[in-house]
């Protein structure tokens, strides 16, 4: 199973494990974190599920699509590192991924 490691908007980190084929936001979800809203479900139609990837694994996830690049475009925390963690998969050449929950807009 690989190992995802979440940062809150507070600073805490916690790592969770996930099942290979899951998204991290589903991941992130069903460990109980709270703040990462995901109000469409995972079918990248809101920006809601917005993290950041740490810069040293930003390089081992797909391209991002334009209509995730769209959707992250309307928010306010938008950086280098935004993506939305509905559109990444994980599977074991990710474990050890590192994510922080964006702040809300």
């Amino acid at each position: 199973m690989p190992e995802l490691i979440v940062t809150t908007r507070e600073g805490d980190s916690r790592p969770i494990e996930a099942a290979s084929g899951v998204s991290v936001m589903e991941a992130i979800r069903d460990a109980g974190f709270d703040e990462l809203l995901a109000l469409c479900g995972g079918v990248c139609s809101c920006a809601t599920c917005h993290v950041h990837v740490d810069p040293s694994c930003a390089a081992l996830l797909p391209a991002m699509s334009a209509d995730e690049d769209d959707l992250l475009a309307s928010s306010r925390h938008r950086d280098a590192t935004s993506r939305l963690s509905c559109q990444i998969r994980l599977d074991q050449s990710l474990s050890g991924l590192r994510v922080t929950i964006a702040e809300e807009d």
